[in-house]
């Protein structure tokens, strides 16, 4: 079994529009879909702008860990599509340059002021662990011991 490289995983999160985020509200699992906008660091980090007064935000507020699952189809060669599972642990920004920094032009739709709109926050998802199938791959990625290992810590 080859093992994919946090690189070779972003760059297929990249390629996912949409996930189910999953957050947690007292033990209860609640999902809805969002766009990550192919905004995925090499790191595992996953960005989403939302507005401030969803229940996610006051979920993330209250329980920061969460969950993303993508999936991508299969090829049009035949190669199956790859499922990806994250898991993280959720903030809450409201800074006007990160906004900036991460914007897409698709995100007016439903931002109309762009950045200004009032009410807008980028939650931010830091993966600690990613784990992933593809048909004949699989594995999983502690994204933390992955970013020792790249500053030659361990």
């Amino acid at each position: 079994m080859s093992a994919m490289t946090m690189e070779e995983l972003s760059k297929e999160l990249s390629k996912i529009d949409f996930c189910m985020f999953n957050t947690s509200d007292n033990g209860r699992i609640n999902c809805r879909p969002m766009s990550n906008n192919g905004d995925v660091e090499y790191d595992g980090d996953s960005r989403f702008f939302s507005y401030e007064n969803t229940r996610k935000v006051s979920e993330i507020g209250l329980e920061p860990q969460v969950a993303l699952t993508f999936t991508a189809p299969p090829s049009l060669l035949g190669k199956p599509g790859i499922f990806i599972a994250v898991d993280g642990e959720a903030s809450l920004i409201r800074d006007k340059a990160q906004f900036e920094e991460h914007w897409v032009k698709d995100l007016d739709r439903w931002f109309p002021d762009g950045i200004d709109t009032p009410g807008i926050v980028l939650i931010k998802v830091s993966a600690s662990t990613i784990e992933y199938w593809d048909g004949e791959d699989n594995g999983r990625i502690d994204v933390h011991a992955a970013d020792a290992v790249a500053r030659g810590v361990l």
